[in-house]
């Protein structure tokens, strides 16, 4: 049966309309995405295949263009189309951040630095700019790689830190592995930065690990 032959309240658009994004399973926003089924399967249907053969929301996601259009019904210009909401929902997280002190916003710089960082499949190091006020002032990632002395320069981040005229900083970085408990590596990197940052004034307000999920926050832990 054709999605336009359900009852209204069944329907994925019309529920989110009347309750809310919240109350639909992942394979109804994704059928909402997909506006259409192929030959005998709904929307719905074939959004409840993509999600078992990809195996979750996020597998689907974050899948490369090869990937993405292998199965039935699935090509470049819908993998552009989703590549484009993943990357509105990250501005979106970047204007709410920008808007408010990140000190006082915890769990919004989580949510944003974990959206940033968390399914890239090798090391970054990345730095949240702050002007004196802790409002956010840039988003940028330094360092591709292993994160220890030789892949992190402490003068690259000061010349960063400078050059936005920055007075603190958030550091934060990925684990791949996606285990986020922080490395005695990483320690000693945040220990070399706080030094070096401290010459010109700048402060170090946290050094944020992200694993698969969550993060670890130096400061939480009176490391910092």
């Amino acid at each position: 049966m054709a999605i336009c032959d359900w009852p209204s309240a069944e329907r994925p658009r019309e529920k989110l309309l009347a309750q809310g994004a919240g109350s639909l399973s992942d394979a109804e926003l994704l059928a909402i995405f997909l506006r259409t089924g192929v030959k005998g399967k709904s929307a719905v249907d074939l959004a409840r295949e993509l999600l078992q053969e990809f195996g979750s929301l996020r597998a689907l996601l974050t899948a490369d263009l090869t990937a993405f259009c292998k199965p039935l019904g699935l090509g470049s210009a819908k993998y552009a189309q989703l590549q484009a909401v993943l990357e509105m929902a990250r501005r979106h997280l970047a204007e709410q951040l920008a808007r408010g002190d990140a000190l006082t916003s915890p769990d919004l710089t989580r949510q944003y630095l974990l959206a940033q960082l968390r399914d890239r499949d090798h090391e970054v190091f990345a730095c949240l700019l702050l002007d004196n006020q802790h409002r956010v002032l840039k988003y940028h990632e330094l360092f591709r790689g292993t994160i220890d002395g030789a892949a992190v320069y402490p003068r690259e981040v000061v010349k960063l830190a400078l050059s936005h005229s920055a007075a603190a900083v958030i550091l934060a970085h990925n684990h791949p592995s996606g285990v986020a408990e922080p490395s005695h590596a990483d320690r000693a990197l945040t220990d070399r930065l706080q030094q070096a940052l401290g010459l010109v004034d700048i402060r170090v307000l946290d050094h944020l690990v992200v694993g698969d999920g969550h993060c670890v926050s130096f400061a939480e832990r009176g490391w910092i």
